[in-house]
């Protein structure tokens, strides 16, 4: 490798491809190297050589990003998936991708994938992660896991341990039987991805898994304060908790919302 990071940015979109070079400008590490709008364009810049890494979309005309990736030459450069698609984080781990950054994305997130890319175990030790995953379902099926885009990275998170997800300020906080992710996920768009029949949307700023609900203790709003397993509060709203009353098969409590059926 030169002594800066020579990188290639491939994306189809102009806007996006702007963006990324205005950020790699602002690294005195990095030496833009090219872009490229299409799989077949970064496939023969790379055989050109004198590329370390590519900043490389997912979805672009003809060949994807992960295919484009799969005809790289065996001692190609790497590859950092920058992507409004969160869906394909196991594939790109799986190809040897060392990060997967979702749009937008930040200078500092950047910056801290190209360190990453930097060194040279990063491969190594995503495919380890993956074979861990991998092993601890036992039969070989693929993956059911969550990919959710951290400062840190992407995290592979099994649905059934998420306990609950806050919004707090403009991020939203995941919480998890083994730590909790800021993420860049909206509530929404976690909501959408995780299983109905154990997440319920408890409040506005606030999705619980009823699996790990302790007790709920009422307040004065005519909502509940949700007591996970593991210590938390959630709270639940008014409307909510008159949802939960119909689907739990509780009664109101006395002197409760006399909107309750």
């Amino acid at each position: 490798m030169s002594e800066k990071l020579r990188v290639l940015v491939a994306d189809d979109e102009l806007l996006a491809r702007k963006r990324l070079l205005r950020l790699l400008t602002a690294i005195p590490e990095v030496e833009v190297c090219g872009e490229c709008q299409d799989g077949a364009s970064v496939l023969a810049r790379v055989a050109s050589g004198g590329v370390d890494l590519v900043l490389l979309d997912i979805q672009m005309p003809g060949l994807s990003g992960l295919e484009a990736m799969e005809l790289f030459p065996l001692d190609g450069p790497y590859v950092i998936f920058c992507t409004a698609h969160p869906d394909h984080a196991v594939q790109a781990f799986d190809a040897g991708a060392v990060d997967y950054l979702l749009k937008p994305i930040s200078a500092a997130r950047l910056h801290k994938a190209l360190q990453r890319a930097q060194a040279r175990d990063a491969p190594r030790r995503f495919r380890a992660e993956l074979e861990r995953h991998r092993a601890s379902d036992g039969n070989g099926e693929p993956l059911r896991r969550l990919p959710i885009s951290t400062r840190q990275g992407i995290v592979l998170v099994d649905p059934r341990q998420i306990t609950h997800a806050v919004l707090d300020g403009e991020l939203v906080t995941i919480f998890t039987t083994q730590g909790q992710y800021l993420t860049d996920f909206s509530l929404q768009e976690l909501e959408e991805k995780l299983e109905p029949g154990s997440f319920e949307r408890v409040h506005r700023r606030a999705l619980l898994n009823l699996e790990y609900v302790a007790r709920l203790e009422p307040v004065d709003t005519g909502g509940y304060v949700a007591r996970t397993l593991g210590g938390h509060a959630v709270d639940v709203s008014r409307q909510a908790a008159r949802q939960l009353r119909r689907r739990l098969g509780l009664r109101k409590p006395p002197g409760g919302d006399s909107t309750d059926d």
